[in-house]
């Protein structure tokens, strides 16, 4: 009985679906439909071209875009919905295609002019990394990478360290030991402080840790990439306990109940069982982390003293010189030629680095799902 009773209303559902479907092929082929599209379509690639093209004009073209878009809306919603979801998305990929090719470019004179010469072949960019001296004022001049890069290796190594095993004893507590109450109330406070800006963070640290670094290790001046690398830590651990608990979180419960069903303590449960199938996420968790100290600026910038040589020696943490994005934050209102090029260098590696990172985080993440999810 239950089955003649499903079969007429599973043929009604079919019946519906492809009439819904109908309606819409109908609709979008109508030559209105069409030619609305074909309207906004025009009139946004118009834009762009003007935009590229520093036109005056743009404006015309864009507000046809507007126009023709706010028509379709009323008129022909399901298909200007999904030219104009498709449309974003191909200006945001399209957008971040132009970023990658301008900051590559920008960089190529500074790059011909670093080339170096090994056994007859000449290597573009060599020097950056091969020599420790930036002078951009006396002959020779020279822009090397290698004192940022140490000092960015620096922080992101001590907030590394702070972040990691802060964040993820912090997300296992929230996933796995508080109550429900405490979970609800700290958990959004955490992720609050995501928001907190950094530079709130590095006037803290340029206000209060740095001078009493200075006092107590009897250092010269202001700036240590060690406390640089502990407020850099503070400010990614948000990032870090977000994500890892989400990852702690997705483990099944059956796994859990298994292994306390064999006679094992909660601990033990945890660390044997709950971490290592999160460990994918957790890992991701901490990339993003990393991801997030190489790329501050601003309370590297506040706290250090942002010249760029190396620390002596060079495993020396209670002195700071410049870091790849305090180098960019100090120099970009003065630079030109050759000296703003080198800029845009030091912003291709932290792109390349950060990209390398979120790819390694992505992936990592997906491993989790596969894992999780039984698919081999």
């Amino acid at each position: 009985m239950s089955n003649t009773t499903n079969e007429p209303a599973a043929s009604a559902g079919m019946f519906a679906r492809r009439r819904r479907q109908l309606r819409d092929f109908v609709e979008e082929t109508e030559p209105a439909a069409l030619a609305t599209v074909s309207v906004m379509t025009v009139a946004l690639l118009s834009a762009l071209a003007g935009f590229l093209a520093v036109s005056p004009l743009t404006i015309i073209p864009f507000a046809v875009f507007l126009v023709s878009t706010g028509y379709g809306w009323l008129r022909h919603q399901g298909l200007t919905a999904r030219v104009l979801t498709f449309s974003m998305m191909v200006s945001t990929v399209l957008i971040l295609l132009l970023i990658i090719v301008f900051i590559f470019v920008e960089s190529i004179p500074v790059i011909q002019y670093e080339s170096a010469t090994v056994f007859g072949v000449s290597i573009p960019g060599l020097r950056l990394f091969t020599q420790t001296q930036w002078d951009a004022v006396s002959p020779p001049i020279r822009y090397s990478m290698v004192p940022m890069i140490h000092g960015t290796v620096m922080v992101t190594a001590i907030a590394t360290a702070v972040a990691a095993p802060l964040g993820v004893a912090a997300a296992l507590f929230l996933s796995e030991i508080a109550p429900p109450t405490v979970r609800e109330v700290v958990k959004p406070g955490v992720e609050i402080l995501a928001g907190i800006p950094s530079i709130v963070y590095g006037f803290i640290g340029f206000t209060i840790l740095s001078p009493w670094a200075a006092d107590q290790f009897q250092t010269v001046g202001q700036g240590s990439y060690l406390f640089v690398g502990i407020v850099v830590g503070l400010m990614a651990l948000p990032t870090v306990v977000s994500v890892a608990e989400d990852a702690l979180s997705s483990v099944p419960e059956s796994m859990k109940s298994g292994s306390l069903a064999m006679g094992t303590t909660d601990w033990q449960t945890m660390t044997s069982i709950t971490l290592p199938a999160a460990f994918s996420g957790v890992s991701a968790a901490v990339l993003l982390g990393v991801g997030r100290a190489i790329g501050e600026t601003m309370a590297a910038t506040v706290m250090l003293r942002g010249v760029p040589q190396l620390t002596e020696p060079l495993y020396n943490a209670f002195y700071g010189q410049a870091t790849l994005t305090s180098l960019i934050a100090n120099n970009y209102g003065e630079a030109d030629g050759l000296q703003m090029d080198a800029l845009f260098v030091a912003g291709v590696i932290l792109f390349i680095t950060v990209l390398v990172i979120s790819i390694g985080a992505q992936y990592i993440e997906w491993r989790m799902r596969r894992k999780l999810g039984g698919d081999v």
